[in-house]
């Protein structure tokens, strides 16, 4: 049977001042903090429980980035209706666009880590697998910060494909380090038209009445949030705002 360590409570922070934001923009109504001192597994897809959302309050989050061309975009997106999201960064991906990927921290996101190349860590050996988490760490730190800690910055992680083990769960746990699932997922992998994509996620959505979404930024068949810019992601951030749905912030700061 899976281990499994208790997510501290989440608490409320006050929300952060918006800039140039108005009601005709999504926004943020306050920041999710999420206590991680001794780890935590959130997602319903995966584990037991989730983050302590309000109904209607959604985190969106993106994976596999950044990607020049794509991950931009997303942030383009995001910017135009002041929403927050956390980003699970490929180590690899971070490295060859440092830029980009502090461009991410710079707008007020919140990073995460999904290993060095995007490995499935069943796949590996428990040594080669934690070297590819630790060599995740320190890749997307050196390009978001400009410099590598012996501890990752924002103690959020996912699993590529959710393929978690109990050892490597413990070993993250004991870190202190919290481990995203998701509740909702957009499908974005499979070849969907924006309109599919975009009602499937939004009933997706309804039957859970918000939670953690996962998304992708990386994807080149990824119509939410390429095709166009203001395609589909856009709409979704509408419709978001339409049925009354918040987009929430998450930090690891109590």
């Amino acid at each position: 049977m899976k281990p499994f360590l208790a997510l501290a409570a989440a608490l409320l922070l006050p929300a952060a001042p918006a800039l140039a934001c108005g009601p005709q923009n999504l926004g943020v109504s306050r920041t999710l903090a999420v206590g991680t001192l001794t780890g935590g597994f959130v997602g319903l897809k995966t584990y037991p429980q989730t983050l302590a959302l309000q109904p209607g309050e959604v985190v969106l989050t993106f994976d596999d980035g950044p990607i020049p061309g794509r991950t931009d975009k997303v942030l383009d997106i995001l910017s135009a209706e002041c929403v927050k999201a956390t980003f699970f960064m490929v180590g690899k991906q971070a490295a060859n666009a440092p830029a980009l990927a502090a461009r991410v921290l710079h707008e007020g996101h919140t990073i995460g880590y999904h290993t060095m190349r995007h490995a499935i860590l069943r796949h590996l050996a428990p040594e080669a697998a934690k070297r590819e988490i630790e060599e995740g760490f320190q890749a997307v730190d050196k390009a978001v910060y400009g410099v590598a800690l012996a501890e990752p910055r924002t103690p959020f992680f996912r699993f590529p494909g959710f393929a978690d083990s109990p050892l490597l769960d413990d070993w993250l746990a004991r870190r202190g380090i919290a481990v995203f699932g998701t509740d909702v997922w957009a499908s974005d992998w499979e070849p969907e038209t924006p309109e599919n994509e975009l009602k499937l996620t939004l009933a997706r959505l309804e039957k859970a009445h918000g939670g953690i979404v996962l998304l992708h930024d990386a994807r080149r068949a990824l119509p939410m949030t390429l095709e166009p810019v203001t395609g589909a992601t856009a709409l979704l951030l509408d419709e978001l705002g339409r049925r009354g749905l918040q987009a929430l912030p998450v930090s690891d700061i109590l």
